[in-house]
């Protein structure tokens, strides 16, 4: 099973990156929760917002950033 990790940007926001470094979305803090944000890029290095490998699981929330919490709902069907 994949293993996504977190890199913090600020106080309101985490990277999330895959098992090979890629970049595949980002934590973020709306409001109280923190939203995962899929994001995806196209040939030519263009970001797609919600695209990518995990945009079925595009803006599931998490109470905190965390590594196990973010893998279980990473990993939902």
């Amino acid at each position: 099973m994949q293993q996504y990790t977190l890199a913090p940007l600020n106080a309101d926001a985490w990277r999330v990156l895959a098992p090979d470094g890629a970049h595949v979305g980002n934590l973020k803090r709306v409001g109280a929760v923190w939203k995962f944000k899929a994001i995806g890029y196209e040939a030519n290095g263009q970001l797609v917002p919600g695209g990518g490998p995990l945009t079925g699981q595009h803006n599931a929330m998490l109470p905190h950033p965390d590594a196990l919490a973010l893998n279980a709902v990473l990993h939902e069907p």
